[in-house]
Parts: structure tokens; C-alpha cells; sequence
């Protein structure tokens, strides 16, 4: 609501005119979202709202007239290209409500009448211009009883109604992550503001509408059931309350039926492998962590046909499944797929387009004329596509054809109807008509024919009244400004019969009007509007007609997106080399030649496949090896070849067997949350601490260098412990990767930890990676050279190879006093503590030990500079040379 004191107005004030009048009582329905308030060519936006939009779409800010006293801002936008700023403001995550008139001018004393047609906000927008096609849109409710988050998502561009719980703050956000809604509705009384304050789209909404009692009665009415049962939902579920509020929010805005919500789904957490959101961000499936849609595993691995089919990939990585079934279908496909020629049906799927969305415009019936149009190319298209599914049927080793091919069905007479009422090339929208074929309307072909004039009708006439008047020059004609006419020249202006009234003077003729030609002209004026109004009733019913086909024509918009997808997994499988997994009970992870497909497909030099291999014998993998050298690419291509295993599709391995798993956790890399007010290391610690609380037998955890935000013998021990409860409390699946090199004792001690390095080469202080995994530690980090690499100043460089070496001094005196105090050659979890304890004592306690030298860096020009400079090179001869170089390196050595 306008807040600023110019902007409170009363709506019957005596100083506001009635168009103002009538404009503040249609905002005070909408007080916070825009108002497009349709004046002749334009949208006007007034007051606050004028302000806001000046702001947001970089637009002119004007005043008109006065309310108060004081002038009322105005803004406007022009009615032809309202879409592109429509538009802009939905990326923005704002609403606007469409108000337009929808009186009669000629007929109205006062204002136009003038009511808000539809509303258009993020989450339920479905015009094709406002929409990414490649990217779901989905309008998101949140509601909390006590420790329950109960989230409630419909996309209405496809029919989806999802209802979920989340147990924990973690889930919820997990959740977010995977939606990424357009827009987001929360209650009033709302404990959860601060999770989701950084969201665009946000909608705060009555407490009622989150009431579970009313948003069963909501559902059954919506759905024609009595109970909800039959969906397989849970009526308990917190949910069913989100449920209530978002479909009561879609109701509203779109004020119309929405037939294509038939029914409500829920996910359940053992039917997915769950990601949570620090998750799904490390390991960069749709977005990298710069926010970038590039150099994802969606990019590398989406070469979809179909718009629909590219959002079906994206939610099928953001949710594996667990259901073995499903999967096995999913690979059976892509093996029968591939054993045909796939190019074809891929050329098919292009042409049938994205129905899924198309299908849902008829169901708001705000489809038009070129949705009917591509509706049409679609459905001419499935006989041939059913052909190939029939003729593939024969040699398909699974039958996974033919379940596609009844899925999918035809629609003949949904087709020929379309064929034969819908132009081939329809105008973009309905206004001035023409997009009704010729032969489909009797009555509209008539009318049509007199609309254009009815020349045969103007033919005879003109015979006629040459005849009657003896003027073999007389022309009756028209044209669009002065409608029909008989023209005569001056010449013959004595034969003019007195019923001829004069309607246009020319230099060298006259126009003329008759009563004949009058009817003629009153009726063809009638017909051109009656024809458009016919137009738009036929318009109109096709919608109606097409109504009963609208379930079966959804579900196979469904199997024609799960088909394309598979069908890009084949595609995917030959060109990038990726292998059939074997998912099995046992519990294993094991694969040879794993590659990471991202990180493959953007480097220049060929990729250095890796095996790996873990079984209940072998539960934790610690990595170390040098910076740069591989360890996590390592890790997330593990994570990575697990994900697409659950997700259906092959993989960049070769043997591939997988077990049971249920979560996939990572501790990848961290920043400063300074929102809220977060250091690198507190994010840190709350991502391991949802994995250390959370993570089971059957999770697969990525844990890179963990404790490095804190002192080195913090960190060491926290690394030490959460190695330890990983290994032996919860037994989970780990690739471990450190720089602690004390962590690799870990595997004498408890036997399901193995040592793994990724190798590199030293040469002349140079450093050449590997990237081999192989058995057994790193014999060191490779940091200086790393550093080296990096263009840190050699001063730096020097210095710190000093302090290494004392350091390295230090720790073989430590060592031998370590030595001294052992009864054993096994060294408990107890015993390392102590020897970290003895170490960091050693190192802090005597400040004056002569062991402790100084950091200062040696920046001062070195004695072989000095001597270099002295020497004049062009009077040495080549002997003297040679016996400079010898004797300098005497002196270095």
C-alpha cells in the first residue's frame, strides 16, 4: 500500500477525479504487487507504484494531475510491448496484476469499466515469453509445526503438485536448493523468516490458509475425491497444510479452472539419495558456485530434443532415485535406444516440441493461436514417431518400446481437428483474427467473404448502373477510409440520376453513394465485427473440445520428456564413453577408469582416469598428494559417478559395481557467510557436523581438508576425530582428503581406513602432476612448489624453505623424544593426542630456544648478484667464463 504521506489518498475523496477514483479502488484489492492499469495504448502505473517501476525498469517517472494537493506520479509502459517488461519483473521476483477495460467506450458515462483480468507473479506465470524454457517454474508454500518444515510445490506450466516434509533446518534448505522456486508463500506467523530472507519472490499469506482442516476440504474439491488416500499421501503430513495455501494462491491469481492439477504427489526420503544443499552446490550439477550454468554436469551432460525433456534432466539430478526398478527400465532403454538408429527419434522429438507447457495454456485456456498450431505439428508428428517405436519393438532386447509407444498413444481426432480449424501460420495473438481456417465455419466463410467486400456483388452493380446510366466509365470501388463508392468523371456529371448523393469530390471525378450500395456498405461493416466475434466463440469452443483429451494428452507429455531424456542418455553414452553401472546389494563402490565428466570436457590435455574400490573391508579412503594434484576431482567424480548411477544414466567408468546408498555428503571448500554473520570456519564446522549427525552405513562422504580454518593442532584433531567417528561409528563410505600427514597412521590402527596419494614428479625444484591415484601416502605436500607456480616472490619462497627445514629439524627431535616415552609399537587414538599435545608444547614453551629463527624474509640483493653485476661479460673470454661458473658453484655448495 502507498505508505508516504503524498500517496495516502481516500478513494471517494471529493479532490480525486472519477478515473482516479476508479483506479484506487481496484489497487486497494492488490495493495502489494504493481497495477497495470490499461489507459488506450498504454499501462499506467500511479503513486507508489510508479515510483517502483521507475526504479526497476529504468523508466520515465511523470506526474498527473493532483490527489491532496500534491501531483500524482505516473509511469507507464506501452500496451504492444508490455511482455518484454512483464517480463523483467518477474526476473526480479515481482507481481503484477493486468487491469484492463473492458467496457464500451461509446456506451460508457464516465470512466471506462475496468476490472484486473489476471495476475502475473514468478511463481505462476505461464506466457511463453516470461517463461526460460529450459528451467522449471515452480511456486513454492512453507509452513512449521513445531520441528516440521511442510513444503508444498506446484509448477503450474506442467501440472506438478508435490508435497514433502523436512525433519530438520538442513532438509529444508536441502530442499530449497533442489526447487530453486520462482516464488516462495509463508505464513504470517512465520519462525523461519531468516532461512529463506535472501529468496526473491517472497509472499507472506494468512495464517488460515495454512489450516489443515481446510486444506483437505481445498484438495478433495480440487481433485473430486473425498479422502486423499488414494494419492498415497500421508494426511498427517505438516505438508497438506502448504498444500491448502499454495493451491488456494493459484486459484486466485489465475481466476479460472485449473483441470490439469489432477492429482497431488509426495516424495518420500528412502525413495531418493538425498543431497543436502552444501551438496548439491560442491558438486556443481545445474549451477557452479559462481552461479555460472556452464561447466555443469546439466551442460556436459544435456543434449535434449525437448525444452520439457532439458527440465526433466535438471530434476532428475536434483533427485536420484532408489527404486532399482526404475532404474533398471531407465537403463534398458538407453541399451535398446542405443542399438538403433537414435537420430531419427531424435529429429521426431525436436518437431513435437514442449507440449508439456503448450498442454497446460489449454488448460488455463490462456493458449494462443500458435500453441493450437504447434499442439497440431505435435500430434501430426506421433504417427511417424509411433511407426519407429513399432518397427524397434521386434529387436528391442528389454520391450521398453513398446511401453513407450502406449504411453505415448495418438490423438487422431484431436489432430484432425485442429488440422482442419487452425491456419498453418496464425497470427501471435487472437485480437484481429485470421487465424480460424477457410472451410472450417460455413457461417464464418460467409461473413468473411463479406467483410472483403463481396466483389462479385460490386462486379454486378458496376454492370448495372453503367447500364442504367449510360456512363460506360462508371467504377464502383472502395477503399478502407471512405468505404464503398461509385465513381464517375466530371465529364459525365449531366447523366448523374438524382438519387446519387455526393460523397467525395475529386480534381477530375466525383464519388457517389446509393441506397443499394448503402446496404451493401452497413452490411459488410456489420459483418467484420461479426466475423471477429464468430472467431473468437470457435476459438473459444476449441478449447472446450480438447478439454476431455487434456489427461491423456498430459500423461503423454510425461513419456514423451522421460523418452527424450533417455534418448540424450544415449547419445550421451556414445559420444562421452560412458559404461552401464551395476547396481548391486553387497556394499561396494567400485569402478575402474573413473573420469569426471566436467572437468574432461573442458580441459585441453587428455584426463587421467582413476579406479577406486571400497567394500565393508575397506570403508575410508584417505587421499593426500599435493595441491593441484587431483584430490578433489578424484572425490567428485566418485560422488559423481554414484549420482548418475541412482539417476538412471551410464557413467564415465568402466566395471562399475555400486551398492546401497542412501545420502551423498560433501565438506568442499567454504567462504565467509557474512550475512549471517559466519566465518569460513563456522561454515566449516556445520556442514561436518550434518555429516558427523546425519550420515550412515550407506552414505558416501567427501570430506577435502577439513580444520584448516583454525590453529594446525586444532585442526589436526578435529580431523583426527572425524576420521575416527566416520571409520568407526558410523562406518559410512569416505574419501577423506587431508594435508595432516599424521592422519595416514589412522590406517594402522583401525583396518577399514586405506592409503591413497595422487603422485606427482620433483625435478630441479619443479613439479610435474600426475594425477595418478596409487596405493600408500604422499611422501609430501608439494606446497613451496605449488607456491612457486602460483608467482609468489622468490624472497618468499626462500624464506620459507628455511623455516621447513628448521621445522623439519624440530619434528626428528620431537620424534626421538616420542620415541623415548612409547611401551608399544601400536599407537592408540589416546597416545596420538598426547603426542600432539608434547609437540605444540615444544614448540610454544621455550621462546629463546635457539631452534626458533626468525621469518624475516632475505630480500637483500644475494652475493652472486653482486658479483655478476661487477664483471664485465664482453672482456671475459670463454675459458675465464667457464672458470667463474666452476668456482660460484664451489661457493653455493
Amino acid at each position: 500500500m502507498p505508505n508516504k504521506k503524498s500517496d495516502k489518498v481516500n478513494a471517494s475523496g471529493p479532490a480525486n477525479t472519477p478515473m482516479m477514483t476508479q483506479y484506487l479502488k481496484i489497487k486497494a484489492d492488490h495493495p502489494d504487487i504493481l497495477l497495470f492499469y490499461r489507459m488506450g495504448d498504454f499501462y499506467e502505473l500511479f503513486f507508489d507504484d510508479a515510483k517502483k517501476a521507475s526504479n526497476l525498469l529504468n523508466i520515465s517517472l511523470t506526474a498527473r494531475g493532483k490527489s491532496g494537493g500534491e501531483p500524482i506520479p505516473m509511469a507507464g509502459v506501452p500496451y504492444h510491448a508490455a511482455e518484454n517488461y512483464l517480463a523483467k519483473l518477474v526476473k526480479m521476483g515481482e507481481s503484477v496484476a493486468i487491469c484492463e477495460q473492458i467496457g464500451d467506450p461509446a456506451t460508457s458515462k464516465g470512466p471506462v469499466e475496468r476490472a484486473v483480468q489476471r495476475i502475473v507473479t514468478p511463481g505462476t506465470v505461464t506466457d511463453e515469453a516470461l517463461l526460460e524454457e529450459s528451467k522449471d517454474s515452480v511456486l513454492l508454500a512453507i509452513t512449521k509445526v513445531k520441528d516440521v518444515y511442510g513444503l508444498a510445490s506446484i509448477d503450474i506450466t506442467s501440472g506438478q503438485f508435490m508435497i514433502f516434509d523436512a525433519q530438520s533446518d538442513e532438509a529444508f534448505q536441502a530442499e530449497l536448493q533442489r526447487i530453486q522456486p520462482a516464488e516462495i508463500l509463508y505464513p504470517e506467523q512465520c519462525a523461519f523468516f531468516h532461512l529463506i530472507e535472501k529468496c526473491k519472490g517472497l509472499r507472506r499469506r494468512p495464517q488460515w490458509e495454512f489450516d489443515t482442516d481446510t486444506a483437505n476440504l481445498k484438495l478433495n474439491t480440487q481433485f473430486g475425491t473425498k479422502e486423499l488416500d488414494g494419492f498415497g499421501i500421508n494426511n498427517q503430513a505438516v505438508a497438506i497444510g502448504a498444500a491448502g495455501c499454495v493451491l488456494q494462491y493459484v486459484q486466485e491469481t489465475q481466476r479460472t479452472a485449473l483441470p490439469h492439477l489432477r492429482k497431488i504427489s509426495q516424495y518420500r526420503a528412502d525413495e531418493s539419495v538425498l543431497m543436502d544443499a552444501a551438496t548439491q552446490q560442491n558438486l556443481e550439477l545445474t549451477r557452479t558456485l559462481s552461479g555460472s550454468s556452464e561447466n555443469t554436469l546439466f551442460a556436459v551432460l544435456n543434449n535434449t530434443s525437448t525444452a520439457m525433456g532439458s527440465r526433466l534432466l535438471q530434476r532428475w539430478l536434483h533427485r536420484p532415485i532408489t527404486d532399482k526398478n526404475k532404474l533398471l527400465f531407465r537403463q534398458n532403454t538407453i541399451a535398446d535406444v542405443q542399438s538403433h538408429n537414435y537420430s531419427v527419434l531424435q529429429d521426431f522429438l525436436k518437431q513435437i516440441g514442449d507440449v508439456e507447457r503448450i498442454l497446460a495454456r489449454m488448460a488455463l485456456r490462456s493458449a494462443r493461436p500458435r500453441d493450437f498450431s504447434r499442439l497440431k505439428e505435435a500430434l501430426n508428428m506421433l504417427p511417424d514417431l509411433q511407426q519407429w517405436l513399432r518397427d524397434c519393438i521386434p529387436s528391442s532386447q528389454h520391450d521398453t518400446f513398446s511401453m513407450f509407444s502406449a504411453d505415448i498413444g495418438e490423438y487422431p481426432k484431436v489432430a484432425e481437428l485442429l488440422n482442419s480449424a487452425i491456419i498453418d501460420n496464425p497470427p501471435v495473438v487472437l485480437r484481429d483474427g485470421g487465424v480460424i481456417a477457410e472451410g472450417y465455419s460455413a457461417e464464418l466463410d460467409e461473413l468473411r467473404a463479406l467483410s472483403k467486400g463481396a466483389t462479385d456483388f460490386l462486379d454486378r452493380l458496376e454492370v448495372k448502373e453503367r447500364e442504367r446510366t449510360g456512363i460506360p466509365t462508371l467504377k464502383v470501388n472502395y477503399n478502407r477510409v471512405h468505404g464503398f463508392f461509385i465513381e464517375v468523371s466530371r465529364a459525365n456529371s449531366d447523366k448523374i440520376p438524382p438519387e446519387y448523393v455526393r460523397r467525395q469530390t475529386l480534381k477530375n471525378n466525383e464519388r457517389y453513394i446509393i441506397p443499394e450500395l448503402k446496404a451493401h456498405e452497413d452490411k459488410v461493416l456489420t459483418s467484420q465485427s461479426k466475423a471477429l466475434a464468430l472467431e473468437k466463440k470457435l476459438y473459444e469452443a476449441l478449447f472446450d473440445d480438447i478439454a476431455p483429451e487434456l489427461p491423456n494428452l498430459m500423461q503423454s507429455a510425461v513419456a514423451l520428456a522421460t523418452l527424450d531424456v533417455l534418448t540424450n542418455f544415449a547419445e550421451r553414452a556414445d559420444t562421452l564413453n560412458l559404461h552401464r553401472p551395476e547396481l548391486v546389494d553387497e556394499n561396494i563402490i567400485n569402478y575402474s577408469e573413473g573420469r569426471h565428466l566436467v572437468v574432461e570436457e573442458v580441459m585441453n590435455s587428455p584426463f587421467i582416469a582413476n579406479p577406486l574400490f571400497m567394500d565393508d573391508n575397506t570403508r575410508m579412503l584417505m587421499i593426500t598428494g599435493p595441491n593441484m594434484g587431483g584430490k578433489s576431482t578424484y572425490m567428485r567424480q566418485t560422488a559423481l559417478i554414484v549420482l548418475l548411477a541412482y539417476v538412471g544414466c551410464y557413467v564415465p567408468a568402466q566395471d562399475v559395481k555400486i551398492g546401497p546408498i542412501d545420502r551423498i555428503f560433501t565438506r568442499i571448500g567454504a567462504a565467509d557467510d557474512l550475512a549471517s554473520g559466519r566465518s569460513t570456519f563456522m561454515v566449516e564446522m556445520t556442514e561436518t557436523a550434518n555429516i558427523l549427525n546425519n550420515a550412515t552405513a550407506n552414505s558416501l562422504v567427501l570430506m577435502d581438508e577439513i580444520g584448516r580454518g583454525t590453529s594446525t593442532y586444532d585442526g589436526l584433531s578435529l580431523a583426527w576425530s572425524c576420521a575416527q567417528w566416520l571409520s568407526e561409528k558410523l562406518h559410512a563410505f569416505t574419501l577423506f582428503a587431508t594435508h595432516y600427514f599424521e592422519l595416514t597412521s589412522l590406517s594402522d590402527s583401525i583396518p577399514t581406513i586405506t592409503n591413497v596419494h595422487l603422485s606427482a614428479v620433483e625435478h630441479n625444484d619443479e613439479i610435474r602432476f600426475m594425477h595418478q591415484v596409487q596405493q600408500g601416502a604422499a611422501s609430501k605436500s608439494y606446497g613451496l612448489q605449488v607456491a612457486k607456480l602460483a608467482g609468489v616472490p622468490k624472497a618468499v619462497i626462500d624464506s620459507a624453505k628455511r623455516k621447513l627445514a628448521e621445522l623439519e629439524r624440530l619434528d626428528v627431535v620431537n620424534a626421538n623424544n616420542e620415541r623415548s616415552h612409547a611401551n608399544t609399537s601400536e599407537q592408540s587414538s589416546d597416545s596420538a593426542a598426547k603426542a600432539l599435545t608434547s609437540k605444540k608444547h615444544q614448540l610454544t614453551s621455550n621462546k629463546t630456544n635457539e631452534t626458533q629463527l626468525s621469518m624475516a624474509f632475505d630480500i637483500q640483493e644475494h652475493w652472486l648478484e653482486q658479483k655478476i653485476k661487477q664483471i664485465d661479460i664482453d672482456d671475459l673470454s670463454p675459458r675465464e667464463a667457464l672458470a667463474l661458473l666452476y668456482q660460484w658453484r664451489k661457493e653455493i655448495k
